[in-house]
This record gives C-alpha cells, sequence and structure tokens, in this order.
C-alpha cells in the first residue's frame, strides 16, 4: 500500500506571519484561500509586487516593527506602540529617537549580551 502525499496548507494569518507582512494589508485573494507550502515557498523565492511592497512601505506587523527599531514586543507596548506602523512612521520614531526607544534598546542590548555570555558557558 501506498501512502499518497498530502499537501501541507495553512491559514492565510500563518502563511502572512511566515511572510512578515500584516495579513489584512494583503490582497482579498491572499486572505481568503489558504497557502499550500509550495506556494508559501514560490512567494518568499519570488515576491509578487504586492509582497514586495508590503514588505518594503507596510504596514509591519508588531513583530516587524519591533525588529526594525531594535527592541522587543513588551519594549514596544511599554513605549505606547500597540498596533502596526508603515516603514515612515518608523523612520520618523528612529529620527526622533524618543527617550523610551533609548532605554529599550539598551535593555535589548544587555538581553543580547546576557544570551551570549550564558551561550559561551
Amino acid at each position: 500500500m501506498t501512502k499518497l502525499k498530502t499537501t501541507q496548507t495553512m491559514k492565510p494569518a500563518t502563511a502572512a506571519k511566515k511572510l512578515g507582512v500584516l495579513l489584512s494589508a494583503t490582497p482579498a485573494e491572499f486572505q481568503e484561500g489558504v497557502v499550500s507550502r509550495d506556494e508559501l515557498n514560490a512567494l518568499q523565492a519570488d515576491p509578487p509586487a504586492w509582497l514586495a511592497d508590503l514588505r518594503r512601505n507596510g504596514p509591519h506587523p508588531r513583530q516587524v516593527v519591533a525588529v526594525k527599531l531594535g527592541v522587543s514586543n513588551s519594549g514596544l507596548a511599554r513605549g505606547g506602540i500597540t498596533g502596526p506602523l508603515t516603514t515612515a512612521e518608523i523612520d520618523a520614531i528612529k529620527a526622533e529617537n524618543p527617550e523610551w526607544l533609548q532605554r529599550e534598546r539598551s535593555v535589548q542590548a544587555e538581553v543580547r549580551k546576557e544570551a551570549q555570555r550564558l551561550k559561551q558557558r
């Protein structure tokens, strides 16, 4: 008896998270269907214009905003950032360099330094 290989599929929300984009900003056909593993790999390898534009300009999900600002998700919340931001909004925050951002970046740097120290034990 041979096993039939089934195609792995995922919900659009999962695929959007793996692609690093906000689901609500994706096209309707992406939001309404399911995404196979092969389709996801194709989107990552050769992103269509809408995906490239979303990755470049946003709006970006919180985890991407946190990475772009160099802080943790918790640091974003402490700084009062609760929703998605566009690249222009992120750049404006970086240019302003508010006190909360400086503090959270230093906290993040300490966390990374401690993680590196523990890894070398």
